[in-house]
């Protein structure tokens, strides 16, 4: 197989797994966020339930780009970029809240997995560059 061809399969089924990373983790979140605070996280309900669901509907939100670049890689290259600063914001109020204010530490999981997506679509548009100046 043409090793173009694998490097453009791997990275499609990159954003396939992004997209259900975000997918999942955004409805679950979105949607079961009261057994997620009581049973996993073990921390008291914030002020205003919205204010989280609207994190975890930008969450799977992001799923949905992911999807689309998942379809067409090439015509949604800017959804790449933007889900590298979506996922560096993340990451790094993650870890903030983390080590300053004792935030639970799983959230800190999600910012590690997230710097891992970051690197492989770092590395997907660094790939594309190539390619156009080839």
């Amino acid at each position: 197989m043409d090793k173009q061809l694998k490097k453009g399969e791997f990275y499609r089924n990159l954003f396939l797994i992004a997209a259900l990373y975000d997918f999942i983790l955004g409805f679950c979140f979105f949607a079961f966020w009261p057994f997620i605070f009581d049973h996993i996280l073990k921390i008291p309900y914030p002020n205003y339930p919205a204010f989280y669901q609207a994190a975890a509907a930008f969450i799977f939100n992001m799923g949905i780009g992911f999807y689309f670049v998942y379809l067409n890689m090439y015509r949604n290259i800017d959804i790449v970029k933007v889900g590298i600063f979506f996922k560096l914001f993340y990451t790094g109020l993650a870890f903030y809240y983390v080590v300053v204010e004792n935030m639970p530490w799983i959230f800190s999981v999600f910012g590690f997995l997230d710097l891992i997506f970051i690197v492989f679509f770092i590395f997907f548009l660094r790939a594309v560059r190539r390619e156009v100046q080839a």
